[in-house]
């Protein structure tokens, strides 16, 4: 459903993404891990369309994308989430939520959205504003805005960032049911290994901007140099963090 073709990109002499290749299978719950720095954010960024590529191809279905506009390959399937959350702060949780609608990909399955509001557990509160919201609450929603476009590839930035221990096992069933009611391809960066484990049936794991190893689950927890990138050598750093970029190139 998604590929990632050689992509690379270039900060300014800083390589933040290098050569890196992983298939997303169709309705597939598709984990991206590394530790901080890796460049997970950066490859979100560069596939839904907030970065230029430098080299490389980005193809949804069959088709490249990666000269498109961000609007028109969110038309086209691609939705995502923020590490760092971008709502609407003035308007309500419906209204943020109308905002997907709006942009969504045809006129299919008009139950989805309040379905996903009322397990989201949303319902309460779609009059109020997203400040008024417990943190955990405000990722939910992000999730459900990003499902009103009814996407076909779904990219969550740490959607369990935050949330206590019942909020990501919620979160964790919530995602099952997702990929149930509207099956779409799944790709998720998370740093809660244990959550991630659970949710992804395939993980591609970075380090230092490069591809270190694609696998099943228990594949990767075997893998020496995920292992090592992960305990032997600490966070790795490339010039800047993921942050800094993904803030500066927002």
């Amino acid at each position: 459903m998604l590929e990632s073709r050689g992509l690379s990109k270039n900060f300014g002499g800083v390589q933040a993404v290098d050569d890196v290749s992983f298939t997303v299978g169709e309705n597939e719950i598709h984990g991206l891990i590394g530790p901080n720095g890796a460049g997970k954010t950066t490859m979100i960024n560069l596939i839904s369309g907030l970065l230029s590529v430098t080299g490389g191809e980005i193809v949804l279905d069959g088709a490249p994308v990666h000269k498109l506009p961000a609007e028109q390959r969110a038309r086209l399937g691609l939705a995502r989430t923020f590490q760092n959350l971008r709502l609407f702060r003035n308007l309500t949780v419906r209204r943020n939520i109308e905002i997907g609608e709006i942009h969504r990909r045809g006129d299919s399955d008009p139950g989805l959205i309040p379905e996903a509001i009322e397990r989201f557990g949303l319902a309460p509160v779609l009059d109020q504003t997203p400040d008024s919201l417990p943190y955990g609450q405000m990722r939910r929603l992000e999730i459900v805005r990003a499902l009103a476009l009814r996407p076909r590839v779904l990219m969550l930035d740490e959607p369990a960032a935050g949330m206590n221990h019942t909020e990501t096992d919620e979160l964790f069933h919530n995602l099952t049911w997702l990929r149930q009611r509207h099956p779409c391809s799944i790709l998720l960066i998370e740093h809660d290994l244990k959550f991630i484990m659970a949710a992804c049936e395939k993980l591609t794991v970075m380090n230092m901007g490069r591809l270190l190893a694609t696998g099943n689950p228990d594949e990767i927890t075997k893998n020496q140099e995920v292992i090592k990138a992960y305990l032997g050598q600490g966070p790795s750093t490339n010039g800047s963090t993921e942050n800094e970029q993904d803030e500066a190139h927002a």
